[in-house]
C-alpha cells in the first residue's frame, strides 16, 4: 500500500512538472512582439542582419537558448539585455509560442 501511494504521488509530480514546463503559447505570443523586432513577426529571422530564424525550432531548444543568454552562459550582449526581464514562465511561454511558428 505504501509503495502504491509513493508511486501515485511521484506520477502526479512528474505530470505536473511536464505541464508547467510546456508554457502558454498565447501568453508567449504577447512577449514575442519584442522578439519580432529582430527575428520578424513569423520568426523568419533576418539573414542580412544575422538574426537567426526561430520558426521551426522546438520549445525545448528555444527555452534552453533563452536561459543561456539570460545567465550569460551564451555570450551575446543584445540577447542578454532582451532576456533580462524574462522570468521562467515568460521563457517557457515564448518558447511554446515559437514552437508554433512554421
Amino acid at each position: 500500500m505504501k509503495m502504491t501511494i509513493i508511486a501515485v504521488v511521484a506520477l502526479g509530480l512528474t505530470a505536473s512538472f511536464g505541464v508547467a514546463a510546456a508554457g502558454d503559447a498565447a501568453a508567449g505570443k504577447l512577449k514575442f512582439a519584442v522578439c519580432a523586432g529582430c527575428h520578424g513577426p513569423t520568426g523568419a529571422g533576418n539573414e542580412a542582419l544575422k538574426y537567426p530564424k526561430l520558426a521551426g525550432r522546438d520549445a525545448a531548444f528555444v527555452s534552453e537558448q533563452l536561459r543561456a543568454f539570460k545567465s550569460g552562459a551564451r555570450d551575446n550582449a543584445t540577447m542578454k539585455a532582451m532576456t533580462a526581464g524574462l522570468n521562467e514562465a515568460d521563457i517557457d511561454n515564448v518558447a511554446a509560442y515559437v514552437a508554433t511558428l512554421k
